[in-house]
């Protein structure tokens, strides 16, 4: 090699280089921006001037697009979280006009005035492709091109986020799309990709081998919309800033962990997408798990994403799969009244389907905090109410110095009302004396009342951390396939042997084969107690009802 060669190679590398140390400058940038914006946020974002970020929606068009990404998109802008050179840009097939789009996506904003909105859609535009055209991402790639150049000052690259609200089928083939032929060549790029991640440990294996060919898996954010609702982040504070708990939290105080998901409707018409996957993969075998791998984790070196998400891993490897006996599935019929049809009642679900809208399962952890401890994962559609929580027994005193107590229980309520509560035992007041089962309540809506109407969606959130290259929400490739490990043999023998789920009715609160399960891992139902959001009353005759 030439001397002049050599000089040129080196000078390649010293640009590259120089590169390189722009990015991670601005990537820390966005890593120490304040959740809540201020004057030094804004700042902040328009420190790096010659930088612009576009955010290109994949499926611009669809139902997740407008229900969910544009308006957490349209909610950061409206807070100040957004660069104030933030372009969005919207890729998919249908052929829409420009005023057409912004109608449709808008439909679902709040917050803001027409000003800000009007400022808002101002960044927006739509360009009509095919989703497996390299040609189509390339005429793509130079109109969005020309957009970012004019919209910054001193332009000199480009960073660059892709939302793919698609469906999981064709996440390969849009990356083989955009890459290389949308993908920025001068700043990051960041890949976000919506669940289901595969349909078994198989297919999520060689989805992610394929994904992997295309991006690196920093470049990769899988999200699981879940983990960014505030009760579910609330959970890391809860357990690890206050001493109370976590001397507690352990084999020796606690004797059952139930993670609650109940929807009281069905599957409203899109039975047949939901018949290829069934409640299991739905909700349990990601959003359950994730909220379970929070409770049950060890603490974290710190609270880096990778530290914590080394903890999840660790935390799901000593999770066995799941046997048959450990689980109860169910498929709701028809309202007794005739309100609502059952699930096989839907034209797009098969007359002799068996996939299963509820499920229950009992998943023993096999370490030395939680060995003995049964965790309780339950969901399902057409229930009694909507509700998410958290709920976790701890074991009677062993005394016996008191009649009628029940088991300490502390809850978290993920949905709605945002609370955590203590349920407790008290002495009832006057001269009579026994005991009364109240609670200590935190209520989010009385304690936090401001807060609480700001709180900010799970979508937004999440896109919010992407924008400032921050994994600790999203899930990990080996997370995922150690998830995917406890569920899929239990998926392949319901499948294979086409065992019948057991019929419950619509409204009702599932198969009582579950409460058959829960009551022999151990839990103890209190049936005279029932919280009330933000109650500070005790009176047991206003607190008839279930706990569970």
């Amino acid at each position: 090699m030439s001397v002049e060669e050599e000089n040129r190679r080196l000078k390649k590398e010293l640009d590259a280089a120089k590169e390189k140390i722009k990015e991670l400058e601005f990537k820390q940038n966005q890593d120490d921006l304040p959740l809540v914006p201020s004057k030094s946020t804004t700042a902040c974002l328009e420190a790096d001037c010659g930088t612009a970020l576009s955010v290109v929606v994949i499926g611009a068009s669809g139902d997740l697009a407008k229900k969910k990404t544009y308006p957490a998109l349209y909610s950061l802008h409206v807070h100040g979280l957004l660069p104030p050179n933030a372009i969005i840009a919207g890729y998919a097939r249908s052929k829409l006009t420009d005023k057409v789009f912004k109608a449709k996506i808008s439909a679902n904003f709040k917050g803001g005035d027409e000003a800000t909105k009007a400022d808002f859609l101002s960044r927006c535009f739509y360009f009509a492709g095919q989703y497996a055209s390299p040609e189509d991402f390339a005429r793509f790639n130079t109109e969005l091109l020309a957009r970012e150049k004019k919209s910054t000052v001193d332009y000199c690259r480009s960073n660059r986020i892709f939302y793919m609200a698609i469906p999981p089928t064709i996440f390969v083939a849009v990356g083989k799309g955009i890459q290389p032929a949308a993908m920025s060549k001068t700043g990051w790029n960041r890949v976000i990709v919506e669940k289901p991640f595969g349909h078994d440990s198989e297919s999520s294996a060689e989805l992610g081998s394929q994904l992997s060919a295309l991006f690196t898996e920093d470049q990769i954010y899988r999200i699981d919309h879940y983990l960014g609702k505030e009760m579910v982040q609330n959970l890391m504070v809860l357990r690890f800033a206050n001493q109370v708990f976590e001397p507690l939290w352990n084999r020796d105080h606690i004797k059952c962990v139930i993670i609650t998901f109940k929807e009281p409707f069905g599957t409203k018409g899109r039975g047949g997408y939901f018949d290829n996957f069934g409640i299991i993969r739905d909700v349990m075998q990601n959003h359950l798990l994730q909220v379970l791998t929070l409770v049950a984790m060890e603490s974290p070196v710190t609270l880096s994403a990778e530290d914590v998400r080394n903890e999840k891993v660790k935390l799901l490897r000593a999770i066995s799969a799941i046997k048959l006996e450990d689980l109860v599935i169910g498929q709701y019929a028809a309202d007794p009244n005739g309100s609502e049809p059952s699930y096989l009642d839907d034209p797009t679900v098969p007359n002799d389907s068996v996939t299963p809208t509820y499920a229950c399962a009992a998943l023993p952890i096999k370490n030395a905090r939680w060995g003995g401890v049964p965790f309780i994962l339950k969901c399902g559609k057409a229930l009694n109410e909507r509700k998410a929580e958290i709920r976790v027994q701890f074991k009677c005193p062993v005394n016996n110095l008191f009649e009628d107590l029940s088991p300490n229980e502390l809850v978290l309520r993920v949905q709605p009302n945002e609370a955590v509560y203590m349920k407790m035992s008290t002495k009832k007041p006057g001269l009579v004396g026994g005991v009364a089962h109240t609670e200590m309540d935190l209520s989010y809506i009385t304690r936090f009342e401001d807060e609480v109407k700001q709180l900010p969606d799970a979508y937004e959130r999440l896109i919010y951390d992407v924008v400032r290259g921050d994994h600790n929400l999203f899930v990990r490739a080996d997370e995922l396939k150690a998830a995917w490990a406890i569920f899929t043999p239990i998926l392949h023998q319901l499948e294979r042997e086409k065992i019948a789920p057991i019929v419950y009715d619509f409204g009702g609160r599932g198969p009582r084969e579950a409460d058959d399960l829960i009551n022999k891992a151990g839990y103890v139902r209190t049936t005279r107690y029932r919280w009330r959001v933000g109650s500070t009353s005790s009176n047991l005759e206003e607190k008839l009802g279930s706990s569970l």
